[in-house]
């Protein structure tokens, strides 16, 4: 498959002709804790300030994807292309039912009614894009987070930040007093050009997960480098690991639109993460039993 860049329209899923099942089989009740759903477009525009343009990613592509993988519960992920308009992923949790979980954006004036609709159609987080790639930020906005985990306190969400914690090593300062659950986009989203992934921030992030303030998604391994075989992410997801395991999920980010090489292949996504933590009960709490804790699913 060819590579694209930010501006152009990514692929969606693997074509028929080469959907293959992975090599390791996913334990019982496994669910995909991030993933995007996309358009139609001509239905539901994209924001003018996005910083792609994707072709339509729908909901029937994802479950060819889900059911190759085995994929029993998944998780939509509201993507920046729709800014606060939810609509997407609100009809794609009433289509899928209780198997699935949302995490959504909102404008911040929300009332609790409408956070309540939301949360019977399974929302359960809200979003938080804090990367900026013309101006990327000094300092948390701390007013705006905590006038967010004020708002979905009361449902019991949490609050899903996608951010370079490296940018943020003294992070705990105005993320620990937020009150709610906090879940790190990307494994931390290491910036590319930071080598040692026990960076100041990414240990920032391990306190708040060992103290269980927070969550981690490992996710998107070609987000943290380009190198072959995503050394990098072995590297760090054996790393926390081997500190916070009951802490971390797993996701597929389908459908990779931040990929700047060759689209990659779910199924191989998939066995990379398995061969990497290879013990069984290091599978059953990255791939299942995490997520049914951490989105309010039965074991």
């Amino acid at each position: 498959m060819t590579s694209y860049g930010l501006s152009d329209a990514p692929p969606c899923a693997a074509p028929l002709a080469s959907v293959r099942l992975p090599r390791h089989p996913l334990p019982a009740n496994a669910c995909d804790s991030h993933l995007h759903i996309l358009g139609p477009a001509q239905n539901f525009p994209y924001i003018p300030e996005r910083v792609y343009t994707p072709v339509d990613c729908l909901l029937a592509d994802y479950q060819l994807v889900r059911s190759y993988l085995g994929l029993a519960r998944c998780v939509l992920v509201q993507p920046s292309v729709y800014g606060p308009d939810n609509r997407v992923l609100l009809g794609a949790l009433e289509d899928i039912g209780d198997a699935a979980r949302g995490v959504v954006v909102l404008r911040g004036d929300e009332s609790h009614d409408d956070l309540s609709r939301m949360h019977a159609l399974g929302v359960r987080g809200v979003r938080v894009n804090l990367v900026d790639l013309k101006a990327p930020r000094s300092q948390l906005p701390r007013e705006q987070l905590q006038h967010l985990a004020d708002m979905i306190r009361p449902h019991g969400w949490h609050l899903e930040l996608l951010m370079h914690v490296d940018q943020h090593p003294d992070m705990t300062a105005v993320l620990a007093e937020l009150g709610v659950q906090l879940v790190f986009g990307h494994m931390g989203y290491l910036s590319r050009d930071v080598a040692d992934y026990r960076h100041p921030g990414m240990k920032a992030m391990l306190a708040l997960a060992k103290s269980k303030s927070a969550w981690v998604k490992v996710t998107a391994p070609y987000r943290l480098a380009d190198q072959p075989g995503y050394q990098k992410a072995a590297d760090v997801t054996r790393w926390l690991a081997s500190e916070c395991l009951d802490r971390l999920v797993w996701g597929s980010d389908w459908p990779h639109v931040m990929v700047k090489t060759d689209m990659p292949h779910d199924a191989d996504l998939l066995d990379a993460m398995a061969e990497w933590l290879p013990d069984r009960g290091q599978q059953e709490a990255l791939f299942a039993a995490n997520a049914a804790t951490l989105y309010g699913w039965p074991p």
